[in-house]
């Protein structure tokens, strides 16, 4: 199964105490799970942050990762790259308009930028101010169309739709950011 035919997918984080783990599904359009596309790993409290994506949680063949430029920085530019380490795109947050909406920038090389913003302001400050597990929803948009959507749902385990609608990104800088979105929001 190839990811960059997905149109739809499901994140579930793993509870683990030291690391943050995380499995990436195809899904169905109402969301059923599919076949393991990938697997996530990020240590915790690392002073740069680094997440590498396997084919799944033996850890022995790299998809993607993804990696901060600057050492703990609240908008840090994370380069996404390839097993290979060529560069697959890069997204970066907002600190300034996240302090309100959480807002992330998504760059894939010959498409352009990205927006990524929460959908609901009250739900946003909500979770900033009173309690942070709260469900959210993030569009992104691109040339003010929609791109995709990135959905946390109500759970005991923290679980993730992706929605996509434009075919032209690459599946696995979507991939990263979904993770990203569990993994560096709450910094």
């Amino acid at each position: 199964m190839q990811i960059q035919d997905q149109r739809h997918l499901l994140i579930r984080q793993r509870v683990r105490i030291m690391v943050n783990q995380y499995e990436v599904h195809a899904a169905t359009p109402d969301g059923a799970e599919g076949a393991l596309l990938a697997f996530a790993q990020q240590k915790r409290l690392a002073m740069k942050e680094q997440v590498t994506l396997y084919t799944d949680d033996t850890k022995q063949q790299a998809v993607l990762g993804f990696k901060a430029r600057q050492v703990i920085d609240l908008g840090a530019t994370y380069d996404v790259v390839d097993a290979s380490g060529q560069p697959v795109g890069l997204f970066r947050k907002d600190f300034k308009r996240s302090l309100l909406s959480s807002t992330w920038y998504l760059e894939q090389p010959g498409l352009g930028i990205m927006t990524g913003q929460e959908r609901n302001m009250a739900v946003a400050l909500l979770r900033r101010f009173i309690v942070s597990w709260l469900p959210y929803h993030f569009d992104f948009i691109i040339d003010g169309r929609p791109a995709f959507s990135v959905v946390k749902k109500w759970g005991l385990r923290d679980r993730y739709t992706i929605d996509i609608q434009d075919d032209r990104i690459d599946r696995r800088l979507i991939i990263a950011i979904a993770v990203a979105l569990d993994a560096l929001q709450g910094r």
